[in-house]
């Protein structure tokens, strides 16, 4: 498998329904990768504003994951620099308490395809419970507090983060040592990496 067959992919992914039934509207798979890039996001699925606009991480929750990592929205929306690929790639829909788990066909059809392809990623961000019970080992079924608390197990290569949705204010000021220990650690770490050859 070489990284030059990721353009296939992508456009393979792009074009893919295999959610369309369960989906509120039709597929819009969305995400950003090149095999240059050298840190990834995994976040969960797009929200609403990012399914209209196809761009990820086009909302609040972009904006702060940008303020997290000391990063401008030029570096960010590189993909020889930062991969972005969610858990699922097209919004799922809303339930009672916020949007929809990522669909799981998602994951086990393209995930593995994908990552095989960004061979240069150095740095890790599993955003959220699904993509950390992913990423993680032993992740499955830890809570988010419990797995950013122990973010050292992981690092440098890996970094579990809550999600930076506004839905997660109240987690942030519940939560002071996120803000005092995890951001100026993930924001040295993100200058390393973009520092490297």
């Amino acid at each position: 498998m070489t990284t030059r067959s990721l353009g296939p992919l992508l456009r393979d992914i792009r074009a893919c329904t295999l959610c369309a039934p369960q989906l509120p509207q039709p597929p819009r798979p969305v995400l950003q990768a090149h095999p240059a890039a050298r840190i990834l996001i995994a976040g969960q699925a797009p929200g609403r504003k990012v399914d209209q606009s196809g761009i990820p991480f086009d909302d609040a929750s972009g904006d702060r994951l940008r303020l997290w990592m000391g990063i401008d929205s030029e570096t960010f929306y590189d993909p020889t620099v930062v991969a972005i690929v969610p858990m699922g790639f097209c919004y799922p829909g809303t339930g009672t308490s916020g949007d929809l788990p990522p669909r799981p066909e998602c994951a086990t059809t393209w995930r593995e395809r994908v990552l095989a392809r960004l061979p240069n990623i150095k740095l890790t961000l599993a955003i959220g419970q699904y993509a950390q019970a992913w990423h993680l080992d032993g992740g499955a079924g830890s809570a988010v507090t419990e797995a950013v608390r122990a973010w050292r197990t992981h690092w440098p290569a890996m970094l579990p983060l809550p999600h930076p949705s506004p839905r997660n204010n109240v987690w942030l000021k519940r939560n002071p040592w996120f803000d005092e220990e995890v951001i100026p650690a993930l924001r040295e770490r993100v200058r390393q990496v973009l520092e490297q050859p």
